[in-house]
């Protein structure tokens, strides 16, 4: 039985840490509790190399630390790294039907335990799981691609920080609700009075369908949210993407043991791949909650039957995320920005940019007017130059994660054809000095008119993007807002010297439903988001029906119960 929410030790571990995130999240301010440099300086001597061993030892072995969940007696496990290599580890296959029955029947304690314990607790899973942060980078790296440093900033910290603040929204709302009150309703005579009692309740078990390019980043604001709102959950990792949902599970199963709960309420649920385990899971009547992040297609199977089978159902898909440039006093800075963007791990993100609308007759820029074609070039010549050095392109471009992505980069010429358009810049092949077999490529740019809305209307995931002509800058706006409205954007960016085309932009973006950057030349990039001030989705395009982490994302996960009597 777990200790009282007045006596837990957690709570005052984690007091301080607790309150300064949530003093972040109420003011959107700065905030980040896990340190994004890899250095031994931040993590200590010696992490790396450890983090490292650790990593190899799991390899060509079965995955030990897992061997006590409810087990068919069979592994699955098919995992090869976008690198090349086999990773080679076995995953105990879940019984379902005992790993349900043991996660119902440890959801009691925690749903006794009180909001600020399960709170304290949750922190404390994520202070384990930062610790082992270079173990993680390897394990991230080797499953999505991500080159190491974005492994491990991605995956690691900036993961742990969204994680954080998934518990952190979901214990201010669950404060919002008080324990008990004394309630007085003006009467002749004495006022009448009752005692009400409010208690939070779980909606039962949840399952996160994590994905292969963010195996961490997008799965932990559902883990942490359902967890921290007093629901038991099963993580069903993408088959290609396993070890990392695996270490983390396996930690929260020791924390949650050390703390006093039963580690049933953190379940792993791996597959080999091409099975349907996702989709029987998401029928499965015991599951209450879903989140999703992945392909639009079961994604909005998941919106559709799952919901109509009584499910609460978060999805993170797909959409067109756009540019608009209209005008810039910085265009090196602009077109600096943008290449990376385009770079960073290939374009592998439902962040990066796909669609830049340009208008025809072109843009004035510092360095003089560009026609749309002139400025192509120019964004072409600068991914160019960013990624003329072999060495240090790897490190931003990652490796491709699957075939359909290997297929577009690799015949651009083609896709362009059969698009109707125009390649204005191909992409190049990339050796990797350390993993010869890792299929590497630098960004592709395929010029298309605004007429040709099959070429850019569907998303091309990947390193491959499109310059579409536009008659101008008000229509740009216009196909913007219209393409993210039917078929979902993440992001979108805008360039202009005008303060009323910006005023404009803004119109279109919250008409479109989708979050908006202004002439980023700097050191932020579009398809970057800062825990605790960025909210990652909106919820109000069809990319995405949640938001990481508003209040929606967490409040629908547990219920009210109040009970009432006389005084």
């Amino acid at each position: 039985m777990a200790e009282t929410a007045t006596t837990h030790p957690l709570l005052e571990t984690h007091r301080e840490t607790l309150e300064a995130a949530t003093t972040a999240l109420r003011e959107r301010s700065y905030y980040s509790r896990y340190p994004e440099s890899p250095s031994p300086r931040v993590y200590g001597e010696g992490s790396s190399e450890r983090g490292q061993a650790a990593h190899e030892a799991t390899l060509n072995s079965d995955f030990a630390a897992l061997a006590d969940q409810p087990s068919t007696g069979r592994t699955v496990g098919s995992e090869v790294s976008p690198y090349g290599p086999r990773l080679g580890v076995r995953y105990p296959e879940l019984d379902v039907a005992a790993a349900v029955a043991a996660a119902q029947a440890a959801l009691p304690a925690w749903r006794d335990a009180g909001a600020e314990v399960r709170a304290a607790v949750c922190t404390e899973i994520v202070e384990q799981i930062n610790a082992r942060s270079h173990e993680m980078a390897h394990a991230v790296m080797h499953t999505s691609g991500q080159p190491f440093v974005m492994s491990f900033q991605a995956g690691g910290p900036h993961a742990q920080d969204r994680a954080l603040e998934a518990i952190t929204a979901a214990l201010e709302e669950q404060r919002r609700i008080p324990a008990s009150v004394t309630w007085e309703k003006p009467a002749k005579g004495e006022p009448v009075r009752m005692q009400k009692d409010y208690r939070v309740v779980p909606r039962g078990l949840a399952l996160v369908i994590g994905c292969n390019t963010f195996p961490t980043w997008n799965a932990y604001p559902g883990i942490f949210a359902s967890l921290a709102t007093g629901n038991p959950v099963i993580v069903k990792p993408h088959p290609r993407a396993v070890l990392p949902l695996a270490l983390t599970v396996s930690i929260a199963r020791d924390v949650l043991a050390e703390a006093g709960f039963d580690r049933a309420l953190v379940q792993l649920a791996a597959e080999d791949d091409g099975g349907t385990l996702a989709k029987d899971l998401a029928l499965d009547p015991a599951v209450k909650i879903i989140d999703y992040t992945g392909g639009p297609g079961f994604g909005h199977w998941l919106e559709t039957e799952g919901a109509a089978a009584g499910k609460l159902v978060y999805t993170e898909k797909a959409g067109l995320n756009s540019v608009v440039v209209d005008s810039t006093d910085d265009l090196r800075g602009m077109l600096g920005n943008l290449a990376f963007s385009f770079s960073l791990y290939s374009g592998q993100m439902c962040t990066a940019p796909q669609n830049v609308y340009v208008p025809q007759e072109g843009v004035e820029t510092d360095e003089g007017h560009l026609s749309a074609d002139e400025f192509a070039g120019r964004l072409a010549d600068a991914i160019t130059r960013f990624t003329a050095d072999d060495a240090r392109a790897v490190e931003i471009l990652g490796a491709t994660v699957n075939d359909d992505v290997r297929g577009r980069a690799t015949d651009v010429p083609g896709l362009a054809s059969r698009l109707g358009g125009e390649v204005v810049l191909d992409s190049r092949a990339v050796s990797h000095a350390v993993y010869p077999d890792a299929v590497v490529r630098t960004p592709a740019l395929v010029a298309v008119d605004a007429e040709n809305t099959d070429a850019y209307t569907q998303e091309c995931f990947g390193p491959v993007a499109f310059v579409v002509r536009t008659d101008d800058t008000a229509e740009s706006l216009r196909v913007f807002a219209q393409t993210v409205r039917e078929h979902g954007g993440m992001t979108a960016a805008v360039y202009s010297t005008d303060e009323d085309v910006l005023e404009a932009a803004r119109d279109a973006a919250a008409e479109a439903g989708v979050a908006l950057s202004e002439n980023l030349t700097g050191p932020v990039f579009v398809n970057q988001t800062a825990a605790f001030s960025d909210l990652h989705g909106t919820g109000a395009n069809p990319a995405a029906n949640a938001a990481y982490a508003d209040a929606a994302f967490v409040a629908n996960r547990f219920r009210v119960i109040t009970s009432r009597r006389h005084v």
